[in-house]
Protein backbone atom coordinates (compact mmCIF):
# COMPACT_ATOMS: atom_id res chain seq x y z
CA UNK A 1 0.00 0.00 0.00
CA UNK A 2 1.38 3.45 -0.88
CA UNK A 3 2.09 5.99 1.91
CA UNK A 4 -0.76 8.20 0.69
CA UNK A 5 -3.27 5.34 0.76
CA UNK A 6 -2.04 4.24 4.19
CA UNK A 7 -2.46 7.79 5.47
CA UNK A 8 -5.93 8.08 3.95
CA UNK A 9 -7.03 4.85 5.60
CA UNK A 10 -5.67 6.05 8.93
CA UNK A 11 -7.71 9.24 8.57
CA UNK A 12 -10.82 7.20 7.77
CA UNK A 13 -10.46 5.27 11.02
CA UNK A 14 -9.57 8.42 12.94
CA UNK A 15 -12.78 10.02 11.76
CA UNK A 16 -14.79 6.95 12.73
CA UNK A 17 -13.45 6.46 16.30
CA UNK A 18 -15.77 3.53 16.99
CA UNK A 19 -15.26 -0.19 17.60
CA UNK A 20 -15.82 -2.92 15.04
CA UNK A 21 -18.75 -4.65 16.71
CA UNK A 22 -21.73 -4.48 14.32
CA UNK A 23 -24.99 -2.90 15.29
CA UNK A 24 -28.36 -3.66 13.72
CA UNK A 25 -28.08 -3.49 9.94
CA UNK A 26 -31.01 -3.01 7.61
CA UNK A 27 -31.13 -2.55 3.87
CA UNK A 28 -33.51 -2.04 1.03
CA UNK A 29 -33.13 -4.17 -2.08
CA UNK A 30 -31.20 -2.43 -4.83
CA UNK A 31 -32.92 -1.36 -7.99
CA UNK A 32 -31.36 -0.93 -11.41
CA UNK A 33 -30.07 2.57 -11.98
CA UNK A 34 -28.32 4.20 -14.94
CA UNK A 35 -26.18 1.97 -17.18
CA UNK A 36 -27.35 -1.14 -15.31
CA UNK A 37 -25.64 -0.11 -12.07
CA UNK A 38 -27.04 -1.45 -8.80
CA UNK A 39 -27.94 2.02 -7.56
CA UNK A 40 -31.49 2.58 -6.38
CA UNK A 41 -33.08 5.20 -8.68
CA UNK A 42 -35.76 6.20 -6.16
CA UNK A 43 -34.09 6.11 -2.73
CA UNK A 44 -30.70 7.49 -1.68
CA UNK A 45 -29.30 4.48 0.16
CA UNK A 46 -26.54 5.68 2.50
CA UNK A 47 -23.92 3.56 4.30
CA UNK A 48 -23.36 5.19 7.68
CA UNK A 49 -22.25 4.86 11.27
CA UNK A 50 -25.18 5.03 13.73
CA UNK A 51 -23.31 6.97 16.45
CA UNK A 52 -20.57 9.17 15.05
CA UNK A 53 -21.36 12.83 15.62
CA UNK A 54 -20.81 15.30 14.09
CA UNK A 55 -20.78 13.12 10.96
CA UNK A 56 -23.80 10.80 11.23
CA UNK A 57 -26.17 9.39 13.79
CA UNK A 58 -29.49 7.59 13.77
CA UNK A 59 -31.41 10.73 14.72
CA UNK A 60 -30.21 12.43 11.52
CA UNK A 61 -28.39 15.25 13.33
CA UNK A 62 -24.95 14.89 11.72
CA UNK A 63 -23.71 17.05 8.86
CA UNK A 64 -23.40 14.01 6.60
CA UNK A 65 -27.08 13.31 7.31
CA UNK A 66 -27.86 16.83 6.12
CA UNK A 67 -25.65 16.38 3.06
CA UNK A 68 -27.49 13.14 2.26
CA UNK A 69 -30.78 15.04 2.29
CA UNK A 70 -29.28 17.59 -0.11
CA UNK A 71 -27.99 14.89 -2.46
CA UNK A 72 -31.35 13.10 -2.41
CA UNK A 73 -33.14 16.29 -3.39
CA UNK A 74 -30.67 17.14 -6.16
CA UNK A 75 -30.81 13.62 -7.66
CA UNK A 76 -34.62 13.42 -7.50
CA UNK A 77 -34.65 10.62 -4.92
CA UNK A 78 -37.91 10.35 -2.99
CA UNK A 79 -36.24 9.62 0.34
CA UNK A 80 -33.05 8.68 2.20
CA UNK A 81 -32.54 5.27 3.80
CA UNK A 82 -29.60 4.04 5.86
CA UNK A 83 -27.63 0.87 6.33
CA UNK A 84 -26.12 1.30 9.79
CA UNK A 85 -22.77 -0.24 10.61
CA UNK A 86 -19.85 1.05 12.73
CA UNK A 87 -17.23 2.65 10.49
CA UNK A 88 -14.31 0.41 11.37
CA UNK A 89 -12.84 -2.81 10.00
CA UNK A 90 -15.41 -4.46 7.73
CA UNK A 91 -17.49 -1.32 7.19
CA UNK A 92 -17.11 -1.13 3.40
CA UNK A 93 -17.32 -4.90 2.92
CA UNK A 94 -20.55 -5.20 4.88
CA UNK A 95 -22.28 -2.13 3.45
CA UNK A 96 -21.27 -0.68 0.09
CA UNK A 97 -19.60 -3.82 -1.30
CA UNK A 98 -22.53 -5.95 -0.17
CA UNK A 99 -24.86 -3.73 -2.27
CA UNK A 100 -26.81 -2.80 0.83
CA UNK A 101 -26.34 0.91 0.15
CA UNK A 102 -24.98 3.11 -2.64
CA UNK A 103 -22.87 5.87 -1.10
CA UNK A 104 -20.65 6.61 1.87
CA UNK A 105 -21.10 10.33 2.49
CA UNK A 106 -17.64 11.02 3.91
CA UNK A 107 -14.52 9.15 2.82
CA UNK A 108 -10.88 10.23 2.73
CA UNK A 109 -9.52 10.66 -0.79
CA UNK A 110 -7.11 7.99 -1.93
CA UNK A 111 -8.22 4.86 -0.10
CA UNK A 112 -8.50 1.90 -2.46
CA UNK A 113 -11.54 0.27 -0.81
CA UNK A 114 -13.96 2.57 -2.66
CA UNK A 115 -14.13 4.70 -5.76
CA UNK A 116 -13.89 8.34 -4.70
CA UNK A 117 -15.98 11.14 -6.09
CA UNK A 118 -14.38 14.55 -6.41
CA UNK A 119 -13.62 16.02 -3.00
CA UNK A 120 -16.40 18.21 -1.60
CA UNK A 121 -14.33 19.62 1.24
CA UNK A 122 -10.82 19.79 2.55
CA UNK A 123 -10.12 20.16 6.26
CA UNK A 124 -7.21 20.01 8.66
CA UNK A 125 -6.09 19.13 12.15
CA UNK A 126 -6.32 21.97 14.66
CA UNK A 127 -5.00 23.06 18.04
CA UNK A 128 -7.44 24.22 20.73
CA UNK A 129 -6.59 26.17 23.88
CA UNK A 130 -8.15 28.64 26.32
CA UNK A 131 -8.06 32.36 25.75
CA UNK A 132 -5.65 34.13 28.08
CA UNK A 133 -3.63 30.98 28.72
CA UNK A 134 -0.39 32.46 27.39
CA UNK A 135 -0.75 30.72 24.04
CA UNK A 136 -2.17 33.59 22.00
CA UNK A 137 -0.48 33.70 18.59
CA UNK A 138 0.27 29.97 18.63
CA UNK A 139 0.32 28.66 15.03
CA UNK A 140 2.46 25.53 14.95
CA UNK A 141 3.29 22.43 16.98
CA UNK A 142 6.93 23.54 16.75
CA UNK A 143 6.30 26.75 18.72
CA UNK A 144 8.57 27.03 21.81
CA UNK A 145 5.51 28.05 23.87
CA UNK A 146 4.51 24.38 23.89
CA UNK A 147 7.74 23.17 25.52
CA UNK A 148 6.25 22.70 28.99
CA UNK A 149 2.57 22.34 28.04
CA UNK A 150 0.41 19.26 28.52
CA UNK A 151 -0.86 18.40 25.05
CA UNK A 152 -3.79 16.11 24.32
CA UNK A 153 -3.36 13.98 21.20
CA UNK A 154 -5.28 11.06 19.71
CA UNK A 155 -2.90 8.11 19.38
CA UNK A 156 -1.52 7.28 15.92
CA UNK A 157 -2.95 10.36 14.20
CA UNK A 158 -0.65 12.44 11.94
CA UNK A 159 0.06 15.29 14.41
CA UNK A 160 1.56 12.80 16.88
CA UNK A 161 4.56 12.39 14.58
CA UNK A 162 5.12 16.15 14.67
CA UNK A 163 4.86 16.18 18.46
CA UNK A 164 7.43 13.41 18.66
CA UNK A 165 9.72 15.26 16.26
CA UNK A 166 9.44 18.38 18.43
CA UNK A 167 10.15 16.25 21.54
CA UNK A 168 6.77 17.14 23.04
CA UNK A 169 5.44 13.63 23.63
CA UNK A 170 6.94 13.46 27.11
CA UNK A 171 4.26 15.86 28.35
CA UNK A 172 1.52 14.57 26.08
CA UNK A 173 -1.66 12.86 27.22
CA UNK A 174 -2.73 10.32 24.62
CA UNK A 175 -6.32 9.36 23.91
CA UNK A 176 -7.39 6.14 22.18
CA UNK A 177 -8.04 6.18 18.44
CA UNK A 178 -10.87 3.66 18.52
CA UNK A 179 -13.75 3.82 20.99
CA UNK A 180 -17.32 2.60 20.78
CA UNK A 181 -19.26 5.87 20.81
CA UNK A 182 -22.53 4.01 21.36
CA UNK A 183 -21.43 3.52 24.98
CA UNK A 184 -18.41 5.84 25.38
CA UNK A 185 -18.17 9.57 24.70
CA UNK A 186 -16.21 10.66 21.66
CA UNK A 187 -12.51 11.20 22.40
CA UNK A 188 -12.91 14.72 21.02
CA UNK A 189 -15.53 15.42 23.68
CA UNK A 190 -13.41 13.82 26.42
CA UNK A 191 -10.32 15.75 25.36
CA UNK A 192 -12.05 19.12 25.30
CA UNK A 193 -13.63 18.50 28.69
CA UNK A 194 -10.12 17.72 29.99
CA UNK A 195 -9.01 21.05 28.51
CA UNK A 196 -11.82 22.79 30.37
CA UNK A 197 -10.71 21.09 33.62
CA UNK A 198 -7.05 22.09 33.05
CA UNK A 199 -5.99 18.45 32.82
CA UNK A 200 -4.36 19.43 29.53
CA UNK A 201 -3.31 22.83 28.18
CA UNK A 202 -3.74 22.18 24.45
CA UNK A 203 -5.89 19.73 22.47
CA UNK A 204 -4.93 18.55 18.98
CA UNK A 205 -7.85 17.14 16.98
CA UNK A 206 -9.22 16.54 13.49
CA UNK A 207 -10.92 19.82 12.57
CA UNK A 208 -14.49 18.67 11.82
CA UNK A 209 -14.71 16.94 15.19
CA UNK A 210 -13.01 19.80 17.01
CA UNK A 211 -15.28 22.50 15.59
CA UNK A 212 -18.44 20.68 16.59
CA UNK A 213 -17.36 19.91 20.15
CA UNK A 214 -15.86 23.36 20.73
CA UNK A 215 -19.27 24.82 19.92
CA UNK A 216 -20.97 22.28 22.21
CA UNK A 217 -18.57 22.61 25.17
CA UNK A 218 -17.17 26.16 25.11
CA UNK A 219 -17.39 28.43 22.05
CA UNK A 220 -14.81 30.76 23.63
CA UNK A 221 -12.01 28.22 23.17
CA UNK A 222 -9.44 29.23 20.55
CA UNK A 223 -9.18 26.88 17.57
CA UNK A 224 -6.12 27.23 15.30
CA UNK A 225 -5.88 25.23 12.04
CA UNK A 226 -2.49 23.53 11.60
CA UNK A 227 -1.62 25.26 8.34
CA UNK A 228 2.00 26.15 9.07
CA UNK A 229 3.59 22.82 9.91
CA UNK A 230 6.97 22.39 8.20
CA UNK A 231 6.67 18.61 8.05
CA UNK A 232 3.82 16.10 7.94
CA UNK A 233 0.46 16.25 6.24
CA UNK A 234 -2.25 17.89 8.34
CA UNK A 235 -5.02 18.54 5.77
CA UNK A 236 -7.09 15.98 3.86
CA UNK A 237 -9.66 15.99 1.08
CA UNK A 238 -12.96 14.29 1.85
CA UNK A 239 -15.07 12.70 -0.88
CA UNK A 240 -18.13 10.49 -1.21
CA UNK A 241 -17.37 6.80 -1.70
CA UNK A 242 -19.10 4.57 -4.26
CA UNK A 243 -18.51 1.12 -5.74
CA UNK A 244 -15.76 0.92 -8.41
CA UNK A 245 -18.33 -0.31 -10.93
CA UNK A 246 -20.68 2.67 -10.48
CA UNK A 247 -19.18 5.09 -12.97
CA UNK A 248 -22.42 6.84 -13.93
CA UNK A 249 -23.36 7.22 -10.26
CA UNK A 250 -19.98 8.80 -9.57
CA UNK A 251 -20.53 11.27 -12.40
CA UNK A 252 -23.97 12.11 -11.01
CA UNK A 253 -22.54 12.82 -7.57
CA UNK A 254 -19.68 14.85 -9.04
CA UNK A 255 -22.28 17.00 -10.81
CA UNK A 256 -24.16 17.50 -7.52
CA UNK A 257 -20.93 18.54 -5.81
CA UNK A 258 -19.89 20.87 -8.62
CA UNK A 259 -23.27 22.61 -8.86
CA UNK A 260 -23.95 22.89 -5.13
CA UNK A 261 -20.59 23.58 -3.53
CA UNK A 262 -21.75 26.81 -1.89
CA UNK A 263 -24.69 25.06 -0.26
CA UNK A 264 -22.44 22.19 0.84
CA UNK A 265 -20.03 24.69 2.41
CA UNK A 266 -22.91 26.34 4.25
CA UNK A 267 -23.90 23.01 5.83
CA UNK A 268 -20.30 22.30 6.85
CA UNK A 269 -19.81 25.76 8.33
CA UNK A 270 -22.98 25.38 10.39
CA UNK A 271 -21.12 22.56 12.14
CA UNK A 272 -17.96 24.68 12.50
CA UNK A 273 -15.96 22.51 10.10
CA UNK A 274 -12.70 24.36 9.30
CA UNK A 275 -12.57 24.45 5.49
CA UNK A 276 -9.27 24.77 3.62
CA UNK A 277 -8.93 25.83 -0.02
CA UNK A 278 -6.46 24.31 -2.47
CA UNK A 279 -3.96 27.09 -1.74
CA UNK A 280 -3.90 26.03 1.91
CA UNK A 281 -5.91 29.00 3.20
CA UNK A 282 -8.89 28.80 5.51
CA UNK A 283 -12.23 29.53 3.87
CA UNK A 284 -14.15 32.07 5.91
CA UNK A 285 -17.94 32.03 6.13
Amino acid sequence: MSPNKSCARRILFMIAVVAATPTGVFAQGAGIGAAGELVDPDVLRVCADPSNMPFTDQSGEGFENKLAELVAAKTQRKSVSYTWYPMATGFVRNTLRANRCDVIMGYAQGDELVQNTNAYYRSTYVMIFKKGSGLDGLESLEDPKLADKRIGIVARTPPSANLARAKLMRNAKTYPLMVDTRSTPSMAEVMLKDLEKDIIDVAVLWGPMAGYYVKEINPDLVMVPLLKEKTGRMSYRITMGVRPSDQEWKRTLNKVIRENQSEINQILMQYQVPLIDEAGNQIKG
